[in-house]
């Protein structure tokens, strides 16, 4: 007695979060604005609109003025100085043929030697050289976000039917089970294990809509999109298909990649800059000249006094020894970070290029056609409806079935994820499903 009532306890349960999920379903899936969006209108929103990319390029022009800065000569510095005080206070007797008051004006202009100038304007611009690599780099990473993003939601959408199909045709059948129950036709438990993977299918189709959401949020951040639209990507499944390494051999990629990846050319621009930077140095130890032009009406041996001012310092304990010591060392140090980032992109075009050969063998070595699973449930459902088959074989199929679309979808998203992960270590869109 105690059993049976537990059973249908059991049973209550199951019924109840059944309906009560069923419920919420409706509003879990509310229908929302949807933007059909295709991979090259999101790269060209991107570009157009990404908060990070546009404070990046802002980094740019800040170089890029501040290297225009590094050129400019200095102002001339004018002096001037006017008896003023004593004169109109005191009012002094002044001879005979002596000016009535003394006025002294120098001019004098600061000239950098030995191409100083030159030299820092030279180093400034090479940093706006760094920046616009680094603000290439950063594309390289949002983009490859991007592209895996749309790609993931892409194929977690493609799942979200298959599992919408599968419920539904699973909510069917638990209620016509159900009404077979409430006229004593069958057992409470043959219902029960039906609600229970009911239940399952509907909690393992929420976490993938958790997936989902989290997948359109990185969409609308990279997009700059505040709207709450539901972005559809649009795939051309035989693009993908047809993505392959033939024709590319791993060490054409690496050469590629060694010429074209921007954080390693960013890394070579510093070296270069470092370089530039230790030219300066060397060429400020020479000292500057000062030229300039002294008029004085009345404080010299003669009155109109005139003379040219020159003016240089001495290099004798000071020959800008320490600055030059310390650009050597960055020089040594940036060379040294060159050769660890040649390194580090030879590593991951390698591990990159294995990593798409491995997923690409699976799924040209997988059966990929899902029909003939689809007409063997609808014998399978039939069998069950006829009796034929017991409630654990009929769940034991339908499980296999929505195995083989979920894990079918997961190595299609794989292998697309594999070969643009290739892309982004070569630093060059090679494979694309898009064009």
């Amino acid at each position: 007695m105690f059993r049976l009532h537990f059973i249908a306890l059991l049973g209550a349960v199951l019924l109840t979060a059944g309906s009560a999920a069923a419920q919420a379903q409706p509003a879990a899936t509310a229908p929302a604005d949807t933007v059909r969006l295709s991979l090259p209108d999101a790269e060209q929103r991107f570009f157009q609109n990404n908060l990070a990319v546009l404070a990046q390029q802002y980094n740019v022009t800040v170089a890029q003025a501040q290297a225009v800065q590094a050129r400019l000569i200095d102002n001339p510095t004018i002096y001037v100085e006017q008896d003023v005080l004593r004169r109109r206070i005191t009012r002094p007797t002044v001879p005979e043929g002596t000016a009535a008051s003394e006025a002294v004006v120098s001019v004098q202009q600061l000239f950098s030697l030995a191409g100083r100038r030159k030299a820092a304007g030279q180093a400034a611009q090479q940093g706006a050289v760094v920046e616009q690599y680094n603000l290439q780099d950063l594309l390289r990473n949002l983009r490859y976000q991007l592209r895996t993003t749309y790609y993931d939601l892409f194929f977690k959408q493609q799942t979200l039917r298959a599992y919408a199909t599968e419920i539904a045709s699973l909510t069917r059948t638990v209620g016509l089970y159900q009404t077979q129950y409430e006229k004593g036709n069958i057992a409470l438990k043959e219902v029960i294990r039906l609600r229970a993977f009911l239940f399952t299918l509907q909690s393992e189709r929420q976490t993938l809509l958790n997936d989902v959401a989290s997948d359109q949020t990185d969409l609308h951040v990279l997009l700059r999109d505040a709207t709450g639209s539901q972005y559809v990507p649009l795939v051309d499944t035989r693009r993908t298909r047809d993505l392959t390494l033939n024709g590319y051999p791993e060490q054409a990629l690496v050469d590629t990649a060694l010429v074209r990846r921007t954080d390693l050319n960013a890394r070579r621009a510093t070296l270069e800059q470092q370089n530039l930077s230790l030219r300066l140095q060397q060429k400020l130890a020479a000292p500057d000249l000062t030229v300039g032009y002294t008029y004085d009406k009345a404080g010299n041996y003669i009155n109109n006094y005139s003379a040219l001012t020159l003016g240089v310092a001495v290099p004798v304990f000071n020959r800008n020894q320490g600055n030059i010591q310390a650009a050597k060392a960055q020089v040594a140090a940036s060379k040294l970070q060159v050769d660890q980032q040649q390194l580090v992109v030879q590593n991951e075009v390698h591990q990159a290029y294995q990593l798409a050969a491995r997923n690409d063998e699976l799924f040209q070595n997988t059966d990929r056609d899902t029909a003939p699973f689809a007409r063997l449930m609808v014998g399978i459902e039939q069998s069950y409806a006829k009796r034929i088959l017991s409630v654990v074989e009929y769940l034991d199929f339908f499980e296999s079935y929505k195995n083989n679309l979920v894990q079918l979808n997961t190595l299609r998203a794989n292998r697309v994820r594999a070969f643009e992960q290739l892309n982004f270590a070569v630093g060059k869109p090679v494979f694309r499903a898009d064009q």
